[in-house]
């Protein structure tokens, strides 16, 4: 079994794991950020969806097909204000993730014979390959699932207004 087919296992288990991780969600508890300068559990989510389709998704498959034009461009952090990720409706949002990422993983597990060393140049990074930007895909799920996590445990120290010292440190975990 090849790292790639792992990942995409991965992937696909992620789909429950935000899932579950959001499902349910009251409003209040989503709107909520932790600092002015920090996301609410609304804008990561709609984060997710628009990476879903227009990075990883879009930049696994233009160097898979080793295209010599350019990435196209996306701006992550400017399209928290200009597609208004604060008045998304959660539910849907949640369901647009739902579904691209099950279009993701059918798209993935239909590849033949994908040539992961593909490459492409980033503007940034430099040369990436099909295989890199899997695994990075793979990255950003985790980044987002701990993110998700610091966030609600926010949210329950500020609602409950109890010290939570007694859970642990979540700095050492």
């Amino acid at each position: 079994m090849t790292p790639q087919i792992e990942i995409i296992k991965e992937l696909s288990r992620n789909r429950s794991v935000f899932h579950a991780m959001l499902a349910g969600t009251p409003r209040d508890e989503f709107v909520w950020k932790p600092a002015a300068d920090k996301w609410s559990l609304i804008e990561v989510l709609s984060h997710l969806v628009d990476e879903e389709r227009g990075d990883f998704r879009a930049r696994v498959s233009h160097s898979l097909q080793s295209l010599n034009e350019p990435l196209p461009p996306i701006d992550p952090v400017g399209w928290v204000r200009s597609r208004k990720y604060l008045d998304q409706n959660f539910d849907q949002k949640l369901e647009e993730l739902m579904e691209e990422r099950r279009r993701s993983i059918k798209w993935l597990n239909q590849l033949e014979s994908p040539v992961w060393e593909n490459f492409i140049e980033h503007p940034a990074l430099g040369k990436m390959t099909a295989k890199g930007f899997l695994a990075n895909w793979l990255a950003h799920d985790q980044i987002h699932i701990r993110q998700i996590v610091k966030i609600k445990r926010a949210y329950l120290s500020f609602v409950s207004d109890e010290d939570l010292s007694y859970a642990g440190n979540c700095a050492q975990t």
